[in-house]
């Protein structure tokens, strides 16, 4: 019964209290306003569910893609630097609409004559260019490298009527394609490969002087099939260099003609193994399928400098089949030495494969496969196992890019094989970042044009992880001085400079690539990061991994957007992540948490004035309160008066008096006995709502971190304060201790207040320096 008096007494005392405020000031009578909360929901800025995507972020019972199969026969010509093409599309209409017309994509257009992609910069003269570049531009009539497109037909030879707008084909049907219906059509077509090193672009050609040689990387080659889905209809946004692609899958028949002395690989399976290899590469090629810790040389060094001196006079045709891609590329050269290894992946063995020229030795020959079989790994212990049966590494000058089962990646050398560690974990990395883009996007197939991030942003935090595996997996790729990978993206520290730049040059995440400032911050750096964060600061990793893995799993050979992604990783994981999406991915928000103020309390046996005060508005005598806690101020008046009278406990009489009414002997033997009380108030000048991650340093030396969740800024977006009760006293405060939130001012994070520079003006002096 007492028990229930003093809980009784205690809730009228909390209500007088709220009373005797809103008496002693009335609230200025202001306009209303709309609802700015960060823990607002996203309900505006999300698309509406529906059949084809539902809220929980998942395919609906209506979606659908469509297919795009071809049929392709290739031929490059060395001597002139060109390849010609006759491609045979079978197009499938799963949609529930009627197409009047199809929309092919031609990127090589970004090179023609008359491209406007070089009209859209606003740069001026660069201060520096490259020589190639520099003569392309100002002292030749440039380089004439689109699309000529000899003939569209249907499959009886008849002329269909096309148009060509800059990158896009629009190709009218003879009559509307209906749901289920498929429709055949080729295109004969031609273009100059470009120098790619001097002219820039995602593939083309590098050229040796020193042997008289071109090492081949050949991507968006061929006229291409625009995406058509529910959410755009037709994806025929213009290719103006930046954006990369949207595509459909399909299947892929491939036959491509090259000098008889070129190695080549590509996209899809090797049809005609035994007619291009010769004896000694086929048992070479069985020994690298049983090999799992070392590649076997399927062509050394040797073969290919000798390969390098020769000029066969004939050609052969090599035959590649890919199932379920939606790209293809290939890489071709007499240049190239060749190694394999076999890893296991969910039970099956996948090829880990490496092409280069001896200008890429001896880093490729140590590192390149390795990085290939450890980045499988990573990626499908993080989404899924890897359904493809290869993965393909090439050297490749100035370059990193992506394509089903084969990638063009950058890191060379000097001419006398010596190399920094700058180059060395540069090329790993590039290499684990455009494998991993075998899974974001080939296979979970957003549309980059729109969304650059969902495949850059996604696949540079995986890369991260990635890059810490290998690190862990292979040691001897560390250098002296390293006990863990030195990955440039990911940590949350690394991201501090950008978002703390200048706001007329920044842009938020959900911006088409093509019009964002500092893109590779923006597409690659920020969203990798937020995801870091989202893993280990926010969610948790079992939490994260698990809703991650969902995501992938269910979008995997499919067309997700953002909204399926948002909407997945908060279904699977009953994490309501609104406000950090929000705050990370629509706006330009930065980090920046401080401690503002911290108060040190005793209790008192005496009534405080703040009691005072509320038994006097309200009419009342102090007996007529219920036991109370008395709390008074380090150095105030009541504190100062308090050790005069000698009225400072450790503990309050009436509180004394509960816990003896109220708990059992075995009860009090637990209870804990703070000597301590602190009121720590904490600010946010920045925008970006984040945990709370604080460190309590005690007089014995000892600390203690806590994390409060985001959530405690849903009702003061300024500031907020917490109690902190302890029976050791707090002698530091350190906020984000171990630099996990991208906090872009540090010099407010500690109390007592440190004076230091920030990390943003340490990178700054670091950079004058």
């Amino acid at each position: 019964m007492k028990k229930l008096k003093y809980l009784f007494l205690s809730a009228l005392f909390i209500s007088v209290g709220a009373f005797s405020q809103e008496d002693e000031q009335k609230p200025e009578r202001k306009p209303g306003h709309t609802n700015n909360n960060k823990f607002k929901q996203l309900y505006d800025e999300f698309s509406t569910p529906n059949m084809y995507r539902t809220a929980s972020g998942a395919p609906g019972p209506a979606y659908y893609q469509q297919q795009a199969d071809y049929k392709m026969d290739l031929v490059l010509d060395d001597d002139k630097a060109k390849i010609s093409g006759f491609e045979t599309i079978t197009y499938t209409n799963n949609s529930p609409d009627q197409l009047k017309y199809l929309w092919v994509q031609l990127d090589q257009n970004m090179r023609a004559k008359d491209s406007q992609s070089p009209l859209i910069q606003g740069s001026g003269v660069a201060p520096a260019q490259q020589v190639g570049s520099f003569a392309s531009s100002y002292m030749t009539e440039g380089f004439d490298g689109g699309f000529k497109i000899e003939e569209v037909k249907d499959v009886n030879g008849k002329d269909l009527p096309h148009m060509i707008n800059r990158t896009m084909m629009r190709v009218e049907l003879p009559k509307p394609l209906s749901t289920g219906e498929k429709f055949s059509f080729s295109i004969k077509w031609w273009y100059n490969i470009n120098d790619y090193v001097n002219m820039g672009g995602r593939s083309g050609y590098e050229y040796f002087p020193e042997d008289g040689n071109r090492n081949y990387i050949i991507a968006q080659f061929y006229p291409r099939m625009a995406v058509y889905n529910d959410v755009e209809g037709w994806q025929n946004s213009q290719f103006w260099g930046r954006d990369e692609f949207a595509l459909p899958f399909g299947n892929f028949e491939v036959n491509i003609t090259v000098p008889s002395d070129h190695i080549m690989d590509a996209t899809g399976k090797l049809m005609n193994r035994k007619e291009v290899f010769s004896k000694e590469m086929m048992n070479r090629y069985e020994q690298a399928k049983k090999s799992y810790d070392k590649p076997v040389m399927i062509v050394t060094q040797a073969e290919a400098e000798k390969a390098e001196k020769s000029r066969a006079t004939g050609t052969k045709t090599w035959k590649f089949y890919a199932e379920n891609v939606r790209d293809f590329g290939f890489a071709t050269s007499r240049k190239y030495i060749w190694d394999m290894m076999a890893v296991k992946i969910g039970g099956k063995d996948v090829m880990a494969v490496s092409m280069y020229p001896k200008e890429g030795n001896p880093l490729w020959e140590e590192w390149s496969t390795y990085a290939v079989a450890s980045t499988l790994k990573s990626y499908s212990r993080m989404t899924f196992d890897y359904p493809y049966h290869k993965a393909i590494s090439v050297h490749a000058k100035n370059q990193g890019m992506e394509y089903p089962m084969i990638c063009f990646n950058y890191g060379r050398p000097d001419k006398d094989g010596n190399y920094s560690d700058r180059t060395k974990y540069g090329m790993i990395s590039v290499i684990i970042h455009e494998v991993g883009h075998n899974f974001f996007p080939m296979i979970v197939n957003s549309d980059e044009r729109q969304w650059t991030w969902m495949d850059e942003g996604l696949n540079t935090f995986v890369q991260y992880v990635a890059e810490q595996d290998f690190g862990e997996w292979y040691p001897a790729a560390l250098s002296e001085g390293d006990d863990k990978y030195p990955s440039r993206r990911g940590p949350a520290a690394n991201i501090v400079p950008y978002m703390g730049g200048d706001q007329d040059f920044i842009a938020p995440i959900m911006t088409k690539g093509l019009n964002t400032h500092q893109f590779g911050n923006n597409a690659y750096g920020k969203p990798g990061t937020a995801l870091n964060i989202l893993r280990e600061t926010v969610m948790g990793r079992e939490l994260f991994d698990y809703a991650f893995r969902e995501y992938a799993n269910r979008w995997m050979f499919k067309h997700p957007t953002p909204e399926d992604f948002f909407r997945t990783m908060e279904d699977a994981s009953a994490f309501d992540l609104d406000w950090f999406w929000r705050g990370w991915f629509y706006t330009t928000d930065y980090v920046d948490m401080g401690v503002k103020e911290v108060k040190k309390y005793y209790v008192s046996g005496e009534p405080n004035e703040y009691v005072k005060n509320i038994v006097k508005q309200r009419g009342m005598k102090l007996s007529d309160l219920p036991p109370l806690v008395y709390m008074v101020e380090e150095g105030s008046e009541e504190y100062k008066e308090s050790m005069k009278n000698g009225t400072l406990l450790e503990n309050s009489p009436t509180l004394n008096e509960y816990i003896m009414d109220n708990f059992s002997e075995e009860e009090r033997k637990n209870i804990k006995q703070p000597k301590y009380f602190y009121n720590v108030t904490f600010e946010k000048p920045g925008g970006l709502v984040m945990p709370i991650i604080v460190e309590y340093t005690y007089a014995d030396g000892t600390t203690k971190t806590e994390k409060y969740p985001a959530q405690i800024w849903r009702l003061n977006d300024k500031e907020v304060s917490k109690a902190v009760a302890s029976d050791k006293e707090i002698v530091k405060i350190t906020l984000d201790p171990n630099l996990e939130t991208a906090d872009i001012d540090t010099s407010n994070n500690s109390w007592p207040k440190e004076v230091k520079q920030s990390q943003f003006d340490q990178f700054k002096n670091e950079v004058k320096n």
